[in-house]
């Protein structure tokens, strides 16, 4: 009998590759109230009290990964609460020690640590991430990589051979963890000595109109582009559209001034894509290339360029070629962590079936 799976969300390329359709039958996301857009999860409607009540015995296992910071510390305590009282076995996977979404983690930190608390098993994707949550809040994790992201059949696939490498930052929809501009700026006064690089900086139309971009993002985009930098302001991508723009750069530096795991590593890694990242955090735990000194308040320019031309130069010596190795490693490891979390849900229903 299929294990049924209560997933916040259950439409996410995470869950969709962590879950065996074979074993667990993944429950669609509910629409909340008002939802404006297709597929809208949000805010979640499994932490919500009152449908949780309601669905509660449609459900065998309910696993949270994202989207708890729309909900009340109340209405949180009220779910775990359910969730005890109806034996319904609770999961949570930790991608976002600090949630990249805001500012002020003190909310953040305050319904993790009751999730945690509350949760038969914790699940979390680096060692490091695992060390400060058992030092933090005194729970063991087990700990589990990200599988491939990109399509199976993207994942590998033969690169392009370029003069000039091309070095990106993608500054999304500038939510709150993202700082491009010293790292934009840094990569414009670089005088690439050893060798010629392009440089690419992407942005979400929306972040036109996010809180932080200022009166002068105009005019620094259009300084940037007077540098020679190809400046591009376009929708989110589209799933097809990712996959086009990662084979159309070599190295990512991400801008990240605070965060934990990062799906732009994985996507980046499934593509042949060379990232860069801040020591901040846990993505060189991931699959990063290099590092550079880059955190609040921290950075360190001649690092940043030292680790980027170090980046370059090996894409050029990879001269562009197809890895069937990495596709095959990275399909392994899928079939692997899937079988560890259906495990996971089957220990978890035998030790409530048992007590």
């Amino acid at each position: 009998m299929l294990i049924r799976l209560a997933s916040v969300p259950a439409g996410h390329p995470f869950v969709r590759a962590t879950t065996d359709p074979g074993l667990v039958a993944l429950l669609p996301d509910p629409v909340p109230p008002g939802a404006t857009l297709a597929g809208q999860w949000w805010p979640p409607r499994w932490l919500d009290p009152g449908y949780l009540r309601e669905h509660i015995h449609e459900i065998d296992v309910l696993h949270v990964h994202f989207g708890f910071e729309a909900v009340a510390l109340g209405d949180l305590r009220a779910v775990t609460g359910l969730l005890r009282a109806h034996r319904v076995p609770l999961v949570v996977t930790v991608h976002d020690l600090a949630n990249p979404h805001l500012a002020d983690q003190t909310t953040h930190e305050a319904a993790l640590g009751l999730l945690l608390s509350e949760a038969g098993t914790v699940i979390t994707l680096t060692r490091g991430a695992a060390r400060v949550i058992a030092q933090r809040w005194g729970v063991e994790s087990v700990v589990l990589p990200h599988p491939h992201l990109l399509p199976v059949e993207c994942v590998g696939v033969r690169r392009a051979t370029r003069a000039a490498p091309v070095v990106a930052v993608h500054a999304k929809f500038l939510r709150a963890n993202v700082d491009p501009w010293p790292i934009m700026d840094a990569l414009v006064a670089t005088e690439w000595a050893a060798a010629p690089v392009a440089l690419r900086l992407d942005m979400d139309e929306n972040a036109l109109r996010s809180r932080r971009a200022d009166e002068a993002l105009p005019d620094r985009l259009a300084a940037y582009d007077a540098a020679g930098v190809d400046v591009r302001v376009h929708p989110p991508f589209a799933d097809a559209e990712l996959v086009d723009y990662l084979h159309e750069i070599d190295v990512m530096v991400l801008p990240y001034r605070f965060g934990t795991h990062s799906g732009w590593v994985e996507a980046c890694f499934d593509a042949g894509v060379l990232s860069v990242v801040p020591d901040c955090g846990f993505f060189d735990e991931q699959h990063a290339s290099g590092t550079f000194v880059f955190g609040p308040g921290r950075f360190d320019p001649a690092g940043l360029r030292r680790t980027v031309e170090d980046a370059a130069s090996a894409v050029r010596a990879a001269h562009g070629f197809e890895d069937r190795a990495r596709r095959d490693r990275r399909v392994r490891e899928r079939s692997v962590v899937r079988d560890h979390v259906a495990d996971i849900y089957r220990r978890a229903l035998a030790a409530r079936n048992a007590a």
